[in-house]
C-alpha cells in the first residue's frame, strides 16, 4: 500500500482508543497543530486525499478519505467538531482541556522541539474531517 499514513496521537493506549473509534465509526474528525505540520514540513491534508490509518504496532488498519479541512484559531473550534472526534468530550471546554494536556505533554513538546510549547486562543489548528473507505 502506497498511501501516506495518518497517525492518531503517539503509539500506546491513546492511539489504540482513537484507532478503535475510527474503526467503529465514532471518530470522523481530528485536530492537529498547524505548528506540527510546519515543523515537520508536511503538506496539509486536502479533501479527497486518502491515508492509511496505522495502529500502535505501526500496522495499517484502515483507509480514510479526507472530506474537509479547515485551519482556525483554537478558540474557534466548535462543538460539532469536538463531538465528531469521538473521544467522549461533551463540551468544547472539556475537549480543549484534554487536548491541551496532550499538546503540552513531553511527547508533543519534543516533536515540536520546544520544551515550553503552549497553546492559547490564537493557536492555529488544522480541523480535519474524514470517512473510512476501507478496513484492512
Amino acid at each position: 500500500m502506497n498511501l501516506p499514513r495518518i497517525e492518531f496521537a503517539f503509539p500506546g493506549p491513546l492511539r489504540d482508543r482513537l484507532v478503535a473509534a475510527v474503526l467503529d465509526g465514532t471518530k470522523t474528525s481530528t485536530t492537529g497543530l498547524l505548528a506540527d505540520y510546519e515543523r515537520a514540513g508536511d503538506p496539509l491534508p486536502r479533501a479527497g486525499e486518502r491515508y492509511a490509518v496505522v495502529d500502535s504496532a505501526d500496522r495499517p488498519v484502515a483507509v480514510v478519505e479526507v472530506t474537509d479541512v479547515r485551519i482556525v484559531a483554537l478558540a474557534e473550534v466548535d462543538l460539532a467538531h469536538v463531538v465528531d472526534e469521538g473521544e467522549g468530550d461533551r463540551s468544547v471546554a472539556e475537549w480543549r482541556a484534554n487536548h491541551e494536556s496532550f499538546w503540552h505533554g513531553p511527547g508533543m513538546r519534543a516533536t515540536l522541539d520546544d520544551p515550553a510549547f503552549t497553546v492559547d486562543d490564537t493557536t492555529r489548528v488544522v480541523l480535519e474531517r474524514f470517512r473510512v473507505v476501507g478496513v484492512l
